[in-house]
């Protein structure tokens, strides 16, 4: 029997992939749902929240295939904005500065020409500045990096960029300065999400088609006995073992890990987030699809609304919004349970997104990980543990368990990946 551990969308992806070849397996999820990060939750009458914003914009054509096999989905224009200093910013910033005050611009477009030079960019702060100058980097860039990632950009390396930030030309700065584009510079033209039932749904075909056990948490993986023993005390055997589980966490329960791997998982770091969840008992609340917010004294990074995602996402004449707030061991969450709801409630009326009266219900949780940290322990670190992992003949795949940057389509094909080193008799 194949052993797969956690039911998100690698796992699920690897049970999948094994099943359509004719191969038994069992995927064990510690929680009483299957999705993981791509799961979701409702409260009140009818008010659906995912875990985090999710929309796919994968080009993968056997993504494609495999969601849009699985339900029907809304295609939406990516279209977002951000909020600074009272003002609402086309998104990406940068292409967009025209409702800035002029003073504000000018500064911008001045360290903009002016911008350093590296022979050898070191962290992302450098990368900040060669790209957009001082005054962009410290007043927009460092802002939200430490709102998101919870460190500085000198913290930063640059290997999770690739095509995630646009970079101006002069002339494109300098139109976007001058008046509010129509051009759409995101790096996706098309996003989608289902009619109904959440992002998940995107996976309901692989889900029935694997075998899950839920509230099966792992206490013990014998690697020489081939064992894994749970929590609630039952036992296992494998033949070979599958594993998405955040590698921080797998070393921990790992019979004889050494010291040395133990001390790497340590040294690894992830946010953790806050989802703070807000039903309307008015339909026209959310203006934008997603918004990413700038000023330090609010604490969420960014905010969504399911119910522009999907109607279905709330009762008939309601609306929501979620907001995400990020923290980790480098930054300690500043408010929580209803410290940080009323706290988003008020700045919310601040920023006139709502009146008190407009609010039907909230909610607020925790998720321990939220997005991989890329600082300068990362790469060595994920090294030794891999190869560690492999020596003990565990497959490790997932968002936290190849410890990436990965958006939800990278994370099924890791899950097809892994599940094909089981097929190809690779370990």
């Amino acid at each position: 029997m194949i052993a797969i551990l956690g039911a998100g969308i690698a796992g699920i992806a690897a049970g999948y992939h094994l099943s359509q070849r004719g191969i038994e397996h069992t995927i064990f999820e510690k929680n009483n749902s299957w999705g993981g990060l791509c799961d979701n939750f409702s409260i009140g009458e009818g008010f659906l929240f995912d875990k985090f914003v999710h929309l796919s914009f994968t080009k993968s054509e056997v993504v494609k295939n495999l969601f849009q096999n699985n339900t029907a989905f809304y295609s939406h224009k990516p279209e977002s904005s951000n909020y600074y200093h009272n003002l609402w910013l086309k998104h990406p910033v940068q292409n967009n500065l025209a409702p800035l005050p002029i003073e504000e611009k000018v500064k911008i477009i001045e360290d903009f020409v002016a911008k350093p030079s590296f022979n050898n960019i070191q962290n992302y702060e450098e990368w900040l500045l060669v790209q957009f100058g001082t005054y962009f980097k410290e007043h927009f860039s460092e802002k939200y990096t430490r709102k998101y990632w919870s460190i500085s950009s000198k913290e930063l390396t640059t290997d999770w960029l690739a095509n995630r930030i646009s970079i101006p030309s002069l002339e494109t700065l300098l139109k976007g300065a001058f008046e509010v584009q129509e051009e759409n510079f995101y790096y996706a033209q098309e996003m989608c999400y289902p009619q109904q039932g959440g992002y998940k749904s995107f996976l309901n075909n692989m889900a029935t088609n694997v075998s899950i056990k839920t509230q099966k948490e792992v206490a013990l993986i014998d690697p020489l006995c081939k064992k894994i023993t749970f929590v609630d005390g039952c036992e296992t055997h494998y033949e070979k073992l599958i594993s998405s589980l955040p590698l921080p966490e797998i070393v921990k329960i790992i019979k004889d890990a050494p010291k040395s791997i133990l001390e790497a998982g340590e040294k690894l770091l992830a946010t953790s987030g806050q989802l703070v969840s807000i039903g309307f008992n008015r339909p026209d609340i959310p203006k934008h699809l997603w918004f990413y917010i700038y000023d330090e004294d609010i604490l969420p990074a960014r905010a969504y609304s399911p119910s522009l995602k999907s109607p279905y996402n709330v009762p008939k004449g309601k609306s929501s919004l979620q907001f995400e707030t990020y923290f980790s061991k480098k930054k300690p969450k500043q408010l929580s349970g209803d410290g940080l709801v009323n706290h988003i409630i008020e700045k919310g009326i601040q920023m006139k997104l709502w009146e008190l009266n407009d609010i039907a219900i909230t909610d607020y949780r925790e998720e321990k990980y939220a997005n991989v940290v890329f600082d300068f322990n990362r790469k060595s670190n994920v090294a030794l543990i891999q190869d560690y992992l492999r020596t003990v003949g565990i497959i490790s795949i997932g968002r936290f368990g190849e410890w990436d940057y990965f958006w939800s389509d990278q994370s099924l094909l890791s899950g097809i990946k892994g599940a094909n080193r089981i097929i190809e008799n690779e370990i």
